[in-house]
């Protein structure tokens, strides 16, 4: 059997959808696990949804439900024009799911708001194009994949209970029903069967879990661009496609802040030694990028843009040393803001950690530091990571930047810029 799974972009339209379809039908005799991740934007607008919802903007939030059942009812009626078909009404059940959940009180706790809301945008597009696959003749079942994946109770940030998820997907996909089975990404619950997410972008991560219990053969993630690029297009121009990298670099790259590859994706597919492919759903006969457990001595040099970052700067308010008690105290900070450190650096009286700009969690997190250390912070900074550097890329990257810290490893050169304008 094999894993594939879809963005949001390679389903953000009925002919989108249909282009899925057509991909499939390239594979009429493989036993197929489908991943989904929600349409478009529609993960974007639950988050707005989800905020409304928690901060009680009523009005904001009916137009913000309305703009979204809208988006999704346009492709329901090119996908199934026939206005007495079945599945219209099943379709409108979804979204008086949804505002039933919206019509109960908030709790005290955002993110568990949060993750009961928004992962009806993978509940809504699997419904729309599980529907009409079945009705295109490639006969598939619709799985929850809340019933099979269960995690802790950490929620946006859920920890995969491995030993009774591996369990219950095996249960669960055993392929004698169907050939092709169509969940959700992203999504798990807890043994209580309250809704978890596995962070952002984690549909890859849910793709590679499957992969991983089931023995696949090997994933394909069908994105809109033709493999894994040395650079995001959106910050630097003459891409290069990298034709296969190993397990270690797709680590390294997706850790570093590579958007092809959610991070925790490569390693339950390494421990397995399974291929992953990365390719178009544009162009699907082209072949990728291959990752897989292969060697050679370097790439070519792969640049990651990490946007809009915070440089905080955090020493002991009596001059001391920063000492073993005080990072855990920083630590604990940290992780209770559920905060991701994309760089850090101390010295003997300082200590520095650079992070997204997320308003809410940095401004929180800056708060409590306050109260034990001495903080200064910068804001509108960019981190750029350059992997298989030499002094030509630095000079490329640092044009028209001011450099603020520097970190050099054997194969990685990081760089915290502001940009002179």
């Amino acid at each position: 059997m094999i894993v594939f799974k879809f963005g949001g972009a390679s389903v953000k339209s009925a002919n989108a959808v249909k282009n899925a379809a057509n991909i499939l039908k390239r594979y009429p005799d493989d036993k197929i696990a489908i991943v989904v991740s929600a349409m478009g934007k529609t993960t974007n607008a639950m988050e707005v949804i989800s905020d409304h919802y928690f901060h009680k903007r009523k009005k904001q939030l009916k137009e913000a439900v309305e703009e979204r059942k809208n988006y999704h009812k346009q492709i329901v009626e090119e996908l199934f024009p026939d206005k007495e078909h079945p599945f219209h009404m099943e379709f409108n059940n979804i979204f008086e799911e949804l505002q039933e959940r919206l019509d109960k009180a908030p709790t005290q706790n955002y993110d568990h708001d949060y993750d009961q809301i928004v992962p009806y945008g993978e509940m809504i597009s699997t419904r729309i194009i599980s529907g009409f696959l079945n009705e295109s003749g490639i006969e598939n079942q619709w799985m929850d994949i809340r019933k099979y994946l269960k995690s802790n109770n950490v929620f946006r940030e859920a920890r995969i209970d491995w030993g009774l998820s591996t369990q219950l997907v095996k249960n669960g996909f055993h392929f004698r029903d169907s050939r092709i089975y169509i969940t959700q990404g992203f999504v798990a619950s807890t043994i209580d069967d309250i809704t978890t997410t596995l962070g952002r972008e984690g549909s890859d991560f849910t793709a590679a879990i499957l992969a991983h219990i089931l023995r696949a053969e090997h994933v394909t993630i069908w994105k809109d661009v033709p493999g894994v690029l040395n650079a995001d297009p959106k910050w630097f121009d003459n891409t290069v496609k990298l034709e296969q990298i190993s397990y270690l670099d797709a680590i390294e790259l997706a850790y570093y802040g590579a958007s092809v590859i959610h991070p925790k994706t490569i390693k339950p597919l390494q421990n397995k030694n399974i291929n992953l492919y990365i390719k178009s759903f544009i162009d699907p006969d082209e072949e990728g990028t291959l990752v897989g457990n292969l060697t050679y001595n370097k790439l070519i040099p792969s640049f990651i843009f990490n946007m809009d970052q915070v440089l905080i700067r955090i020493s002991p308010r009596d001059f001391s040393f920063i000492a073993e008690d005080n990072l855990e105290s920083i630590f604990g900070y940290v992780y209770k803001h559920g905060v991701k450190i994309n760089l850090m650096q101390n010295s003997a009286v300082s200590f520095q950690i650079c992070i997204n700009n997320n308003k809410r969690k940095s401004r929180n997190l800056i708060d409590d530091l306050e109260q034990e250390f001495k903080v200064t912070y910068e804001t509108g900074l960019e981190l750029i990571t350059i992997r298989y550097f030499d002094q030509s890329t630095i000079d490329r990257v640092m044009i028209n930047k001011e450099l603020i810290l520097e970190q050099i490893y054997k194969q990685n050169i990081r760089l915290i810029v502001r940009d002179k304008g």
